[in-house]
């Protein structure tokens, strides 16, 4: 599976998004953007990962990076997750998994001992100009956003 390295420049995509619009990344250009991958809404750890990065919004945009979640998700389940978990940041459904693929985010992974295809929980960062500063896979739900915080000196 490629993964997404420093200085590679971020695949585009244009995805629908949990509030009935859709979300294409290169009209992020200008900002940086954290785009994160999960493996699906609603379910412990992913619930703990959305919820952090709900909770570290104000001061990561105060830092200047927009945030946005990525999943196989249908819309639907999208919408109901950002309701019931009050999530304000875009999370983007790639049903096709086409966008989870080209960043390297759907693969084999290890689940409970057993060798799976699915979700890679992985996080880039990009830069204003759509290049990757930051890529990290096979992260961990919980205490994830506290070491990126760290890693790109947000308090």
């Amino acid at each position: 599976m490629p993964r997404l390295a420093v200085g590679d420049a971020a695949p585009d995509f244009t995805l629908p998004t949990a509030d009935g619009g859709s979300l294409t990344l290169s009209d992020l250009r200008g900002r940086r953007v954290i785009v994160y991958f999960y493996p699906a809404a609603s379910t412990p750890g992913c619930t703990k990962e959305a919820c952090d990065f709900r909770d570290s919004l104000a001061s990561l945009q105060s830092a200047g990076y927009a945030v946005v979640g990525v999943s196989p998700d249908p819309v639907g389940a999208l919408a109901a997750f950002a309701d019931t978990e009050g999530l304000t940041f875009p999370l983007v459904s790639d049903l096709d998994r086409s966008t989870l693929e080209a960043w390297g985010a759907w693969g084999e992974k290890t689940l409970y001992g057993k060798t799976v295809t699915g979700v890679v929980r992985s996080t880039v960062v990009v830069d204003e100009a759509g290049l990757v500063t930051h890529a990290q896979y096979n992260v961990r739900a919980t205490g994830h956003v506290a070491r990126l915080r760290r890693e790109l000196g947000v308090g």
